[in-house]
């Protein structure tokens, strides 16, 4: 049988991109290597700004179908913008841009150190990666069998508004919290609602998750201190005491974007959630607290210090979990396709 290939002639009147696929927790992170214009802005909020209004296209080829899916989650690298970065990066997904991922800074720290990119000896590194939420600071280090372990400090993290309640269309009374973890979350207690967070549940999370999400938007402004724009709910985050691993302290579903469900517990969303936990009493500072995902995938998460981020009493969330490479693409697009932007068919 002859080989099957793209000959250079033929995928020069392609659009190419590449792309280094991985996962953290069961949760995608799409990493382009290449195929983007340079990245205009001296902040990340000017690069995520310029991206959203000039190349917005390329964001829907990578993450729609028939390239990707409802669910997939991307991360395009930019240069550094503060002093003593590595480098920035833009977090992408079906709807747009976020401000902070966790789970995908845990992949690219992974995926960085294993292919090089990032020199790791026997010492532990630190990586200082710019996000549109802050600096972060992560940390890489190789046990004694060579395998790469990371983990992050978030940014300062604090709990926004506690047992707050609101009518959701079809559903009833429904009370939450919010918290800040990079990203706004209003948090749900899933076992007082009578909502399961299995498996086979994830239509009705799913649902229900995206009903909460647009009745807090409506009731419930959001002003993050300095830069509005990190003023908006990102996503509705289920909590249950029902977990699998014996060891876990809870389970979360992410329900966040339009109607994404993250495989993972979510970085973020564990370190809003181990905000709130500190502000209500039910932890100390440096007491790791294991949260289990929907597909049984965990993160573990330990507030470090407390610290006043102008007017809000916050802590520093610490987040680790586990991330592989799954695999690299190289995409064509051909000018005659007709599905240029994608779609999205759940």
């Amino acid at each position: 049988m002859r080989k099957i290939e793209i000959s250079p002639e033929l995928a020069s009147t392609y659009t190419e991109f590449k792309t280094i696929d991985a996962h953290t927790e069961g949760e995608p992170l799409r990493i382009i290597v290449s195929g983007y214009p340079e990245i205009k802005g001296k902040t990340i909020l000017e690069k995520r700004k310029y991206v959203t209004e000039n190349c917005d296209v390329y964001r829907k080829l990578l993450m729609h179908e028939p390239r990707g899916h409802a669910d997939m989650y991307g991360a395009l690298i930019t240069e550094a913008v503060t002093p003593n970065a590595d480098f920035g990066v833009l977090f992408l997904h079906n709807e747009g841009y976020s401000s902070m991922c966790g789970h995908g800074i845990l992949a690219l720290v992974k995926v960085m150190c294993t292919t090089g990119a990032i020199e790791l000896n026997d010492s532990e590194r630190v990586i200082k990666i710019d996000a549109p939420a802050g600096l972060i600071t992560a940390k890489a280090y190789r046990d004694q069998q060579g395998k790469i372990h990371a983990s992050f400090k978030n940014v300062d993290s604090w709990a926004e508004s506690l047992d707050c309640t609101v009518m959701v269309d079809g559903f009833g009374d429904v009370t939450y919290d919010i918290s800040f973890g990079g990203a706004y979350y209003a948090y749900v207690d899933a076992d007082a609602h009578g909502i399961s967070c299995g498996q086979e549940n994830v239509a009705q999370l799913i649902d229900i998750g995206r009903r909460i999400k647009l009745a807090v938007m409506a009731s419930h402004p959001l002003a993050h201190p300095i830069e509005e724009d990190l003023s908006f709910l990102y996503g509705t985050i289920f909590t249950s005491k029902k977990v699998t691993d014996p060891e876990a302290h809870s389970r979360h579903v992410c329900i966040f974007a339009d109607g994404e469900v993250d495989r993972s517990p979510t970085g973020t969303g564990v370190a809003g959630r181990i905000a709130l936990l500190y502000a209500k009493g039910e932890v100390a500072l440096n007491s790791p607290l294991m949260i289990e995902s929907i597909v049984d995938g965990r993160m573990i998460v330990s507030a470090t210090a407390t610290t006043q981020f102008h007017d809000k009493q916050a802590v520093i969330p610490e987040v680790s979990g586990r991330s592989y490479i799954t695999g690299k693409h190289q995409f064509f697009i051909d000018p005659d396709d007709v599905f240029q932007d994608g779609f999205m068919l759940r």
